[in-house]
């Protein structure tokens, strides 16, 4: 059988009228719904990098007889230089996907995605079994497959594979557990993306169990249904080597009293849009990177060492939090705040800070609220937004104005540093002047001075 044929049998894209589009600038070929008619046009994909297959039923090839490759066959599979494939709004038989997978081994492909497909029924991935495929990065997004519990013997087959695999993610597909068996097998795994799933506080226990992805270092849980800090911090106990946590659109709880401490290696911490009015403790001591955005906090008070990156766009602030405990603070974004003022005599204490972002707040534009930003800005410091997303709320005549257009003079703004000088001054001369009276009496030696 032609080997073209072979691949897109598995494909499942034998079935209606469609054809191959290659851009050839961005080594991307996309196909739709491919026929025996518009076979040819797989050709032009050849030199793709990056296949796209879209459409197609697999049900009607299941009794469809697979052979072996020749040598010839072979040969070609591995002189294609495509690295990634994505299958799209397909139903697909494990059967068939698990006689079809292990032709993968001869291909170099390093990436294999599906989209919006549905998986039915078991497959024999005995067939699978000491098979080493190439890929290393594979890919769910709205999908739907049987549950995965009790599937021990399926997993035993792949495990020559999923042991080297480094990128897995499973998300919008309504996920509630993943077994603790399918953590031990991912023994290379690097990175974890399970967002937009069901998973809740008691599930993540029994995933991240004893021997469980040994190796993780990012994990995303965003958008799931957690609701308690303590309970997602005790599960992260095993990870020995994350350093990357997204805990974002979650709707997470303060405990009145969590002693969970998390692994040191974290690093990254996604809180932003959590429903947070308040610092969550503890957090991980050794944090470079905070986000915070996106929440309900009032304020901010917070102390590491090694924090780098701190985000704490879109809350309720009503003053910049104090930075002084964070000494090797870099970043500091806080748009959309209820800001008046930015403190500039705390914020140049900060001898590494060199990004700050503070649109969108309601300035006060007296001397000090525009002054400290005008200086910021004349540093380089404020990034993306200035000039023009930095307007005055008050006092009334500056409504509205930009900041940058606002006069800061030495008269206007510290009118003490003017008048107390010359007040001194005018009180030398009157002090000089009742000298020269007092001298020009009669009776006197000298005349008086003029002045």
């Amino acid at each position: 059988m032609n080997v073209a044929v072979l691949l897109l049998l598995g494909l499942g894209l034998l079935e209606a009228e469609g054809r191959c589009f290659f851009n050839r600038t961005q080594e991307h070929c996309v196909c739709y719904r491919l026929s025996q008619e518009s076979l040819g046009s797989i050709i032009q994909c050849l030199p793709a990098s990056v296949v796209e297959f879209w459409g197609g039923e697999l049900e009607r090839y299941i009794d469809f007889p697979i052979d072996d490759l020749n040598p010839s066959a072979i040969d070609m599979l591995h002189s294609l230089v495509v690295r990634k494939i994505i299958i799209g709004d397909l139903l697909v038989p494990e059967i068939l996907l698990a006689r079809v997978l292990r032709f993968f081994s001869y291909t170099q492909v390093q990436e294999l995605v599906f989209e919006s497909c549905v998986f039915e029924g078991r497959g024999n991935w005995g067939e699978m079994a000491g098979k080493d495929l190439p890929i290393l990065s594979l890919h769910f997004h709205n999908v739907t497959s049987d549950l995965l519990t009790g599937r021990e013997q399926d997993l035993s087959s792949l495990s020559s594979w999923m042991e080297t695999l480094q990128d897995l993610a499973v998300t919008g597909s309504h996920v509630t557990s993943l077994p603790c068996d399918i953590g031990r097998v991912f023994r290379a795994l690097r990175s974890l993306d399970v967002a937009q799933n069901s998973l809740g506080d008691e599930s993540l226990m029994a995933t991240f169990c004893k021997g469980a992805f040994p190796q993780l270092q990012v994990l995303s849980l965003q958008h799931n249904n957690l609701t308690s800090y303590h309970s997602v911090c005790k599960s992260m106990q095993l990870l020995r080597q994350l350093q990357h946590l997204d805990l974002s659109q979650n709707k997470l709880m303060a405990d009145p009293s969590s002693s969970c401490q998390w692994p040191v290696s974290l690093r990254i911490f996604n809180l932003s849009g959590t429903g947070l009015d308040q610092i969550l403790m503890p957090l991980p001591p050794s944090l470079e990177v905070l986000d915070m955005s996106c929440n309900h906090l009032h304020a901010v008070d917070i102390s590491l060492s090694s924090l780098k990156k701190l985000f704490l766009s879109q809350n309720i602030l009503q003053a910049v939090p104090s930075i002084r405990n964070c000494p090797m603070l870099d970043t500091l974004h806080l748009d959309n705040n209820s800001i008046t003022e930015l403190p500039w005599d705390e914020v140049k204490l900060l001898e590494h800070l060199r990004d700050v972002a503070a649109a969108g707040n309601p300035y006060n534009c007296s001397c000090s609220g525009a002054g400290g930003l005008q200086v910021l800005a004349g540093m380089g410091h404020l990034g993306q937004g200035w000039p023009q997303d930095y307007r005055c709320h008050s006092p009334p005549h500056y409504q509205g104005r930009l900041v940058k257009d606002v006069p800061v003079s030495v008269l206007q703004c510290n009118s003490a540093a003017v008048i107390a000088p010359v007040c001194i001054l005018l009180l030398l001369l009157g002090m000089a002047g009742a000298v020269c009276l007092v001298r020009s009496r009669p009776g006197l030696i000298r005349p008086c001075c003029r002045v």
